[in-house]
């Protein structure tokens, strides 16, 4: 194996997106005329800094060897788990004996087709000189409230809050440490980020842009479709 810090991009796909209302997992849902997925994809196939991408797709997923999927870089699938966690966890045992340790792992939403290649840029841009990696984010600029059973019990100052977008960015030995930990300690990370921070280390926030939304409800791929045709006519 030699030393070059390649940059590979797992994208865990095997939710099922309950909220779409939908039988079709939503990252299977068309989205001017491609998949979610095919959309997502994309962005790192065509970006040349990115060495393969691995998904993860659920065991029982009929869907993805229906896809005529087509790209430039080296493309695997493996098998995902019952949490986002397990599925990324997969991925980067399958990468053990192709990556190095200080590789970068990119880990990114099936259901988030809109990221902007400069976005995706920039990061790779601020993480390569930082010591633990990053994540693209957005400040919180609405009045945020906590709630209990529906009812408001407080505001929330929404000072140096933010909303954690993807990719997350890591070296691979340390995410892949730091979600084996999170799993033996039985707590089921939502994101990567956040096993990072369990672990101790302390990510770096690069802003984004909103537009980099994740499709959970029906309303999202308009708001999707719209955004991918507006991103399409500044290039």
């Amino acid at each position: 194996m030699n030393n070059k810090k390649n940059i590979w991009v797992i994208i865990p796909a095997a939710g099922i997106g309950r909220r779409m209302g939908s039988n079709t997992p939503k990252q299977y849902l068309l989205l001017n005329e491609q998949t979610v997925i095919e959309h997502t994809l994309s962005v790192f196939d065509l970006h040349s800094s990115i060495s393969e991408i691995v998904v993860a797709v659920a065991k029982e997923d009929e869907y993805w060897a229906e896809l005529n999927i087509k790209l430039s870089k080296p493309l695997h699938k493996v098998a995902g788990g019952k949490e986002r966690c397990d599925s990324v966890l997969n991925a980067l045992t399958f990468l053990q004996n192709k990556a190095h340790a200080d590789d970068w792992i990119l880990v990114h939403d099936a259901a988030r087709p809109c990221l902007r290649t400069e976005d995706l840029t920039f990061l790779l841009e601020e993480c390569q000189s930082h010591a633990v990696g990053g994540i693209l984010a957005v400040p919180v600029r609405d009045t945020m409230k906590r709630s209990v059973e529906n009812i408001i019990k407080e505001t929330v100052d929404r000072e140096n809050l933010w909303h954690a977008l993807t990719p997350q960015m890591f070296r691979y030995k340390l995410l892949k440490d730091a979600l084996e930990l999170a799993l033996k300690k039985n707590n089921v990370v939502t994101d990567e980020a956040s096993a990072m921070e369990l672990a101790g280390y302390q990510p770096l926030l690069v802003e984004g842009h909103a537009d980099n939304l994740k499709i959970t409800r029906p309303e999202d791929l308009a708001l999707a479709s719209f955004f991918l045709a507006q991103q399409k006519g500044n290039t």
